[in-house]
């Protein structure tokens, strides 16, 4: 158990093999790898939890946890936590077990629990062996009678004949990936359609690239080593392509494989680079709809294209990258930082996004979209995608609508064929994992999970519909969409319920600090560490909502909700803005109510007041859970709606009302309200209001040898108006964020964050000083991440290991000394392989005093064991030296004993890593143990 606090000039290394390192140039790597751990083992004078060590120094310091198993190469970003904290996102290792995180100024301490997750789920441990398996779900009820069928079904083939084809053009070089990315794209579209046909662009997530055939061997690089080839990712989308192809589509969907085996050191997780590949792609189709005969064949086979009617689907982090495109389609971003810079020859209708991750949280706001959540989701399972809807509200006109639909049983990778196993050409599998037992709801064969051709089928219909609303305008597939409670029978079995905000809603009800709740109710933070003010419990250590996904800093001001609980009939809830809302013209009061999972018949009577006092009861509504086990993110918001014909009867000003009551009936239970709006019929033009982007960057500078400079996060600020950004700085001892919210102009410095950064010639570490903004109103934002890092700019000291007492009586105790040619300004560790006697007996746990045995390795072994096997993969000793000292003492105490033995001995070497994480060794060192007699 470790705490890890940050600071400006503190950090754990072990010891380094640099141009000034004592050890012989002819020190070779370690035989096997003496680096991982057992529960108490202990790295730089830390326990360890089992699987964690420390690696590296200086730039190269590492904090490294390596897994049992290999982890799938998937979407979410691994993420490193101590206690409630997001410590950093690790890098991926060759081996798929491994992951590592730049340890730059963090500093190690006793007391608080490391863990690693993925998407809102625990990695190092089975399942979730937190608090959250520990949550009690009722069990999973019947499943209810299908919603009613929608009058049109979108999912239904059309009239026309399909052709396909591939074409694949020179790579490109996009900004801050070395290698070149790929263009490649397969193309299914209409025979004989008349004149322009509609675009749908789909764009995969990130998954393994390269595979060799006839194996299991999969790999995350690019390009493609020999003897391997690329994963056809693009081609998993067949299903979906044809059936939009049949009804007038052309589709395209690009290969990504180039950004999959580079983005890990993106600090956006490749969003930009993405959103870049898909507008060099619809630019060469802009030049061939204007030049056909320059065009590749599987296009010239197609019908010609319509770039002004664009729909984009993006799967997983390809749903992040069609929404960053769909933003810089409409508010160009930076130069420096785009692989595109020509003009904007399309326009984007809608996009839909597959199980998508929203690591920004910056939806673009005028662009409508539908989201995909998959109940069954092992990847991205936190469902963060959901704030792609609920991230809109406030933040422009509204009229765009965002559509969330929640499909029961789905996982993550069967959306997508070439991820799929029985289909894939390259090995595929289950995210969904079910190895730590059966799951009552996404175990395959249960009643609600669906197979990979009920998913893709689904999948199918509902990209089909958006196709059909955002870009065909054909109001009759909103109803299923828009939480109205529609199905489409092309679904098959699946079970799809949706909720939207923005169309044709006016906001009435959004829990804020603008909203008073009195009553069984109060606000909650739906992101916060403070379980008296936060919706669901902290201690789950994760998110089961997907509307309240945690992003880069917790508390997270400006998300809230309404928490209700009750414990009988009549405990009402009010709800009152600062401001009376108006109703005018809306048919309904749409409500967004998440209860929890399994959970049926609860039911909450609604009534409103106008600010003259008269009152209107509206009717009961009745919401019902979904199916979730403690692996599922489940709290969801269902859409109802009660009609307001009962408040215009009773004479109520619509125009001017004040209060919400909601009067749960019955029984104990709770119950919270994501937001209420007033709902009428049908879809407005979603037209895009001129706004002002933000895109912070990223300046990295050296420290220097002395004083103090001051620098400033790098911000551009284009577009057009003015608008508000929530601006989050973390204090330089990592253990709080601020915020506030800032006003922003083009060509003006609204945000304004210094660093000062001083000099001196010290050994230490990089320091960073990040900034990160989210969109309060009248903003996009691009790159939503940045900040300074301040680059240590002098050597580590020259180590040397000398000895003090390495050939003692027993009794005594064996010594050596480590020395530092200078101070450090951080703590540098050392790391000794106790390596096997191969000229006479070892020195064995019997030998030693039993206090300093338990010490170092957590027990004492019974029976004793050699030094050099008390760990099983190898025996490792610690020592360290302070920040600012110089010197630091390696003990072994002995033990007398009345045995006449020969003379016994350790043998060991001090070590550290290379940059592919191989331990490398110093020059060997003995000590000997005479009998005393």
């Amino acid at each position: 158990m470790i705490r890890v606090t940050r600071g400006v000039t503190t950090a754990v290394a072990l010891l380094a093999l640099t141009a000034a390192s004592p050890w012989p140039a002819a020190a070779q790597p370690a035989p096997g790898s003496p680096s991982s751990t057992t529960p108490g083992a202990r790295s730089g004078g830390l326990t360890l939890p089992e699987g964690w060590r420390i690696t590296g120094t200086g730039p190269d310091a590492r904090l490294v946890w390596t897994s049992p198993e290999r982890i799938p190469m998937g979407d979410a970003r691994v993420e490193f936590h101590a206690g409630d904290r997001l410590l950093g996102r690790p890098l991926a290792g060759p081996d798929g077990r491994s992951f590592a995180l730049p340890l730059g100024d963090a500093r190690l301490e006793e007391g608080t629990q490391l863990r690693v997750t993925a998407g809102g789920r625990r990695l190092d441990a089975p399942g979730r062996a937190d608090a959250a398996a520990e949550r009690p779900l009722a069990p999973a009820p019947v499943p209810p009678a299908p919603l009613p069928a929608n009058r049109v079904d979108p999912g239904v083939t059309g009239p026309y004949r399909t052709v396909g084809g591939e074409y694949a053009l020179p790579s490109v070089r996009l900004p801050g990936y070395p290698q070149p990315v790929e263009m490649r794209a397969t193309v299914v579209g209409p025979a004989g359609a008349p004149g322009r046909r509609p675009v749908a662009l789909f764009l995969h997530g990130r998954h393994a690239t390269c595979y060799t055939p006839g194996t299991e061997d999969v790999r995350m690089t690019w390009p493609c080593p020999a003897g391997t080839r690329p994963i056809p990712s693009e081609q998993g989308y067949l299903r979906a392509q044809r059936l939009l192809a049949s009804q007038g589509y052309v589709t395209v969907s690009v290969a990504a494989n180039g950004v999959n085996g580079q983005d890990e050191n993106a600090e956006d997780a490749g969003a930009q680079a993405r959103s870049s590949l898909v507008r060099l792609h619809l630019a060469r189709w802009a030049d061939w709809a204007a030049h056909p005969a320059s065009a590749p064949a599987a296009v010239r086979r197609t019908a010609p294209a319509d770039l002004s009617r664009v729909l984009l689907v993006g799967h997983s982090r390809g749903g992040e990258g069609v929404n960053r495109a769909a933003v810089d389609s409409l508010n160009p971003p930076p130069a420096a930082q785009d692989g595109y810079r020509g003009p904007v020859r399309w326009k984007i209708r809608g996009t839909v996004l597959i199980g998508p991750t929203v690591f920004g949280q910056n939806p673009a706001p005028d662009v409508p979209s539908t989201t995909l959540l998959p109940g069954c989701d092992g990847d991205v399972s936190d469902l963060q995608g959901q704030i792609y809807v609920d991230g809109t509200r406030g933040v422009s006109r509204g009229t765009a609508l965002h559509s969330a639909a929640y499909v029961v049983g789905a996982n993550h990778n069967f959306f997508n064929s070439e991820w799929t196993p029985g289909q894939a050409k390259a090995p595929a599998f289950d995210d969904f994992s079910s190895e730590d037992g059966a799951d009552p709801v996404c175990s395959p064969g249960t009643a609600t999970r669906l197979t990979a051709t009920q998913q893709q089928a689904a999948g199918a219909t509902y990209i089909a519909a958006s196709a059909r609303l955002f870009v065909g305008g054909d109001d009759a597939v909103r109803p299923l969409l828009d939480g109205t409670g529609r199905r489409a029978p092309s679904a098959g079995p699946a079970r799809v319920l949706t909720h939207a905000v923005g169309g044709n809603r006016t906001a009435a009800f959004l829990p804020g600090s603008s909203l008073t709740v009195t009553g069984a109710g109060r606000l909650c933070a739906q992101v916060t560490p403070d379980a008296a003010k936060a919706c669901l419990s902290p201690e789950l250590g994760w998110s089961p909502s997907p509307h309240f996904a945690y992003w880069e800093a917790s508390p997270e001001p400006g998300r809230d909700a309404v928490a209700m609980t009750w414990t009988g009939t009549g405990s009402r809830v009010t709800l009152r803005p600062s401001r009376t809302v108006s109703l005018a013209g809306a048919e309904s009061l749409a409500l967004r109510v998440i209860v929890p999972p399994n959970s049926t018949g609860t039911e909450l009577d609604v009534t409103v007041t106008d600010a003259s006092g008269r009152r209107a009861a509206l009717g009961r509504t009745r919401v019902d859970g979904l199916p979730g086990s403690p692996r599922t993110a489940a709290h969801w918001g269902r859409e109802v709606r009660v009609p307001l014909a009962a408040a215009a009867r009773a004479g109520l000003d619509l125009k001017r009302i004040g209060t919400l009551e909601l009067t749960p009936r019955g029984g104990t239970g709770s119950a919270w309200l994501m937001d209420a709006w007033g709902w009428r019929p049908g879809t407005p033009a979603a037209n895009p209001a001129p706004l002002t982007r933000v895109d912070i960057g990223r300046l990295t500078v050296k420290e220097g040898d002395s004083g103090v400079r001051t620098y400033r996060v790098p911000v551009t600020v284009s577009g057009r108006g003015s608008g508000q950004v929530r601006l989050f700085v973390p204090e330089p001892d990592g253990d709080r964020v601020t915020s506030r919210t800032v006003t922003v102009r083009p060509g003006r410095h609204d945000i304004d964050v210094p660093v000062q950064v001083r000099g001196n010639t010290r050994f230490g570490y990089d320091v960073r000083h990040d900034a990160f903004v989210k969109a309060v109103r009248g903003t996009v934002v691009g790159a939503h991440r940045g900040g300074v890092t301040a680059r240590n700019d002098d050597a580590m000291p020259t180590v040397r290991l000398a000895p003090v007492a390495d050939d003692v009586t027993e009794g005594a105790t064996l010594s050596w000394r480590l020395t530092l040619s200078a101070p450090a300004d951080v703590e540098i560790a050392g790391g000794i392989l106790l390596k096997p006697v191969t000229d006479g007996p070892e020195l064995s746990t019997a030998d030693l005093d039993p206090a300093w045995v338990e010490a170092r390795f957590g027990e004492v072994p019974q029976p004793a064991r050699p030094l050099s096997g008390v760990m099983e993969d190898g025996t490792h000793l610690w020592l360290s030296v302070p920040a600012g000292e110089t010197a630091a003492q390696l003990t072994v105490p002995t033990v007398r004993d009345a045995e006449a033995e020969p003379t016994e001995s350790l043998r060991g070497a001090p070590y550290t890593y290379d940059e592919s994480w191989e331990p490398v060794l110093g020059p060997e060192f003995t000590g000997r143990v005479r009998d005393a007699a």
